[in-house]
């Protein structure tokens, strides 16, 4: 059965089908106008140039689609996490929009395939090319189908699909290990001192005193020995991140 006619035609038959196909296969729409994605696809190393002289290449729609990404990701994290910080979601949405994490995603939709680019240079450039033609797509499908079907399409085919939020989540909240891992890289001793503080209705609270060459750096309280060593970890951890020293 062929689920929408026009489409298998284009699929099919159009000098641009396999634009069409593509479209259709990666993100599961029917393009209106297929300009669009064919440049999200043109790296500017490519010199494609019109008739007048004037250079042709994806870096616009790149430009558009970092932002609705930015936008896209900064809903997603707002309503998931209504309990944390701008902070931490700031660290997150940038882990999930980095070069690195949309490099991996345009290759796992196989859509490096499709980017035309100078192939001399293509060892030199591709550190970007893969996430920026993938942003650039996100523009044209903005451009091409507006934000409510480009925000649905990344959150459910792509965010859900090919991106770990709790392994994400862990690291990033993690300031224990970090701390340890800060402090063993330069040489210094850290020490929990961590003990039950209370019992009330039931409910344990811990207390946590950390130490760093034997000075009292942070004191924290939780309902585990783990929170309370945690909230401590992070006390220190985001002064030296801001300070970049004890």
């Amino acid at each position: 059965m062929i689920g929408n006619p026009f489409l298998w035609i284009k699929k099919h038959f159009s000098k641009d089908r396999k634009y069409y196909a593509m479209v259709d296969e990666i993100f599961g729409v029917y393009p209106n106008n297929i300009e669009l994605y064919k440049l999200a696809l043109i790296h500017r190393s490519a010199m494609v140039t019109l008739e007048n002289g004037m250079p042709v290449n994806n870096e616009r729609l790149e430009f558009l689609g970092d932002a609705v990404l930015e936008s896209i990701v900064s809903d997603f994290l707002f309503i998931e996490y209504p309990e944390e910080d701008e902070g931490f979601l700031s660290k997150i949405r940038s882990r999930i929009v980095s070069r690195s994490t949309l490099n991996s995603i345009c290759k796992k939709l196989g859509l490096d395939k499709f980017i035309i680019t100078q192939q001399s240079n293509k060892h030199i450039i591709q550190k970007h090319l893969y996430g920026d033609a993938l942003e650039a797509m996100v523009g044209a499908l903005y451009l091409d189908k507006g934000y409510n079907t480009v925000n649905k399409l990344f959150i459910n085919n792509i965010l859900k699909r090919y991106i770990d939020l709790e392994e994400i989540t862990v690291l990033e909240s993690d300031y224990k290990s970090r701390l340890i891992e800060w402090c063993q890289k330069n040489r210094h001793e850290i020490n929990f001192d961590t003990s039950l503080d209370a019992i009330d209705n039931g409910r344990q609270t811990f207390k946590c005193e950390l130490y760093i060459d034997s000075d009292v750096k942070a004191m924290a309280a939780g309902n585990s020995k783990k929170e309370a060593e945690q909230r401590a970890s992070a006390k220190v951890y985001k002064e030296i991140s801001e300070s970049s020293s004890l």
